[in-house]
């Protein structure tokens, strides 16, 4: 295998521009000995090592049935789309490939058929949408909806027409056969490599625990790519939630199936809408906007309590309308499964009294999370890696702190898991330079957006644009977007104005652009060149000490006689931080300025595990010297 990665290897003959690695070759050796041994191997592999390479080239050669899952949909689709190809076709591979999405990535062909039937309260855009879709159902061949051009990806129109695995009809819809997920499912089966992500991974973990059908087949190789998302989507899936938009899901079902297959059953739309209300008023009973809290606590107010009980005597009154047409429909038998399924849930959401978890909520101007999420998930996951031996692969450029990784591997019960930290190639003291600015506001008192704005605007001015301003707050990003656009005369793109990847190519295509955002474009953000040369930071992304989770994981942490800071929320946010500074360097000729705006990181002893932890780069505390670094670049 490592003959692959020499320098008159199969990869350097077949693949333009490919130039071998030390630190690549390293990490492929261990990749193919814990193949070969079936162990678990954790690997930190610095921007640059070309980790994709080297976990892919051991797991085609071994021949074994391989799972690879990426941290997110648009990862999942650029390593099927371009690097599996490429790898396999070096490799003479000759297996089959498979990409399979969770079921709400592919157009549901009965839900179309009954919304285009029930018509509703569409808007004529809607409507108008609706006929697109049809028109590309009949086209499309797998059903993915992300190839649909017709329709905006950001469309209200999507939801009605795919399936979750809540409303899903199963075997029982008379769509089966032709069914987009089953026949991704089927191919999934078969294939010899299948590419997932995190969020169905876990999903489907979860699923067959309770003994129904499998979605991923299993695996004699497990590959998790950002792996360092691991623990907290884990805790999501192993935890419950009940949403509002699963009860105003279940409310549009059952008046779907009242227009169009029982007709003669009128307390369905009554039910419908009375749990519709009681939705509705139990989100204004929360308060505020905008605000994670803890569920303990508001369940304990008379307001609140007085809300859930109507919101549970809507759901029993849908459970026992649709209870009395069972069999007339097979929408309508789904919507009694998940009415009941439903009442569990909020059932067990009021029994806050339990050790281990932590109860909390979240709420938006229309929308609400009611949840309850394990303090850890080291034992589930931990028996879950002993039921099923397979070799298993974690790999990510932020999975140490202090050049340590039991923080990750603790969080995962990786009790025995082989480790190795893998340094970037790329030459960080000659790259980059870090700027921890002096005289910088206090980012509580009030006018903090406007000084602090007003302190960057020479630095962003002087490389015209090209830059990411990363936000720890939503207020903050707004704020500070205001303060640019007001002050600026470049392009100032604000994350939420438009989708992602939107963002991202007109940030792109101007050339001198500002990107305002915060936590989504902290990581999986790949701009290479010249397009983007400063990253700057509002201050050090610790969790705010209000989250409810966050506070039970320190409560957690001090029964067991630990420290809660040194190991719950520095870890954390040092793993945040490393994945914002690794949006500027991503390939060998970047070159260009972090800053970071907060006295912290210099004046708190706790700053050194920052700053160990990040790239070895120049430091300075002047932003004229910033600007000079920057002036030298261009030069460059």
């Amino acid at each position: 295998m490592q003959d692959d990665f020499s320098p008159e290897g199969t990869l350097a003959r077949a693949i333009d521009g490919f130039k071998p690695r030390e630190p690549q070759r390293d990490m492929a050796a261990a990749v193919e000995l814990a193949i070969t041994e079936q162990h678990a191997l954790v690997v930190e592999a610095g921007t640059g090592t070309g980790k994709t390479y080297a976990y892919l080239v051991p797991a085609l050669r071994s021949e074994r049935k391989v799972i690879v899952s990426t941290g997110s949909k648009a990862l999942q689709d650029q390593l099927f789309s371009r690097d599996l190809p490429r790898i396999a076709t070096a490799l003479g591979y000759t297996g089959q490939v498979a990409l399979l999405k969770g079921r709400s990535n592919y157009l549901c062909i009965e839900r179309l058929e009954q919304q285009s039937l029930a018509g509703g309260d569409l808007s004529g855009e809607a409507l108008s949408e609706l006929a697109r879709l049809r028109g590309w159902s009949s086209a499309t061949v797998d059903g993915d909806i992300s190839t649909c051009t017709d329709v905006a990806e950001d469309s209200a129109v999507w939801p009605l027409v795919t399936s979750t695995n809540d409303n899903c009809l199963g075997s029982d819809c008379p769509h089966y056969k032709e069914c987009f997920v089953v026949k991704a499912r089927r191919k999934a089966m078969e294939s010899d490599v299948v590419v997932v992500n995190h969020h169905l991974y876990l999903a489907d973990m979860v699923v067959k625990e309770s003994g129904f059908a499998e979605l991923i087949p299993d695996s004699d190789v497990v590959i998790f790519d950002e792996a360092h998302q691991i623990p907290d989507i884990a805790s999501h899936y192993f935890g419950q939630q009940l949403t509002s938009r699963q009860l105003l899901d279940l409310t549009k079902d059952i008046i779907i199936a009242y227009r169009t297959e029982v007709r003669d059953a009128a307390q369905l739309q009554k039910s419908a809408d009375r749990l519709a209300q009681s939705t509705q008023d139990f989100r204004l009973a929360l308060g505020e906007p905008g605000f994670r809290g803890n569920l303990r606590d508001v369940l304990a107010q008379p307001s609140l309590q007085r809300a859930l009980l109507l919101l549970d005597d809507a759901l029993e009154l849908c459970y026992d309308v649709a209870k009395l047409s069972l069999g007339r429909s097979a929408l309508l038998d789904a919507a009694f499964e998940r009415a009941t399924l439903y009442r569990a849930r909020l059932k067990r959401l009021q029994d806050v009294q339990q050790a281990g978890y932590s109860y909390w909520y979240e709420c938006n101007a229309r929308h609400f999370v009611l949840a309850l999420t394990p303090l850890s998930v080291a034992d589930r996951f931990r028996e879950l890696m002993q039921e099923k031996k397979a070799a298993w692969i974690f790999t990510s450029a932020t999975l140490s702190v202090n050049d340590r990784v039991e923080h990750f591997t603790e969080r995962l019960g990786l009790d025995h898991a082989h480790a190795m930290l893998l340094p970037s190639p790329f030459d960080y003291a000659q790259q980059t330079l870090l700027c921890v600015p002096r005289f910088l506001p206090e980012m509580q008192q009030r006018g903090a957006a406007q000084r602090l704005a007003t302190q960057l605007r020479p630095l962003i001015e002087a490389n015209r644009g090209r830059c990411f301003m990363l936000c720890t707050s939503h207020q903050m990003m707004r704020d500070l977007a205001a303060e640019f656009r007001a002050s600026l005369t470049l392009p100032v793109l604000l994350q939420g104005e438009t989708s992602k990847a939107q963002l991202l190519a007109q940030f792109v295509s101007a050339g001198n652009a500002l990107l305002v955002a915060t936590s989504s474009f902290w990581e999986g953000v790949d701009v290479r060149g010249d397009a983007l040369s400063c990253v700057i930071i509002d201050k050090l992304p610790f969790t705010s000490p209000d989250d409810p989770l966050l506070k039970a994981r320190i409560e957690d942490c001090r029964l067991r006689g630990g420290d809660p800071f040194d190991e719950v929320q520095l870890p954390d946010a040092v793993i945040t931080l490393k994945q914002g500074v690794g949006r500027l360097i991503r390939d060998v000729d970047d070159r260009g300025v972090i800053v970071i705006c907060d006295n912290r990181l210099v004046m708190r002893p706790y700053g050194k595990t920052f700053l160990q932890s990040l790239p070895p780069a120049a430091r300075t505390r002047d932003l004229a010297q910033a600007i000079r670094f920057l002036s030298r670049t261009e030069a460059v």
